[in-house]
């Protein structure tokens, strides 16, 4: 790691101008929806994967339960 590459923070906070004109915002909205479509056509199906695993409900995961039991 080079010296300048160590002192680079961890996070970068994203400060939101408030003087922007609303065509402004606008465009930067246009923008993220743009990267956000583009993301998706590259990366479809591994999103969703990532979508299922994150939101799964946990006791879906369960293996070792009855089918007769009831589900609370």
């Amino acid at each position: 790691m080079t010296e300048s590459t160590s002192r680079r923070p961890a996070t970068i906070a994203v400060q939101i101008p408030t003087h922007w004109t609303p065509e402004q915002a606008f465009a930067v909205v246009e923008l993220i929806d743009d990267l956000r479509d583009a993301i998706w056509q590259c990366y479809s199906v591994q999103l969703l994967d990532e979508y299922r695993d994150q939101f799964q409900h946990p006791a879906a995961d369960r293996t070792d339960k009855d089918p007769h039991d009831p589900p609370f």
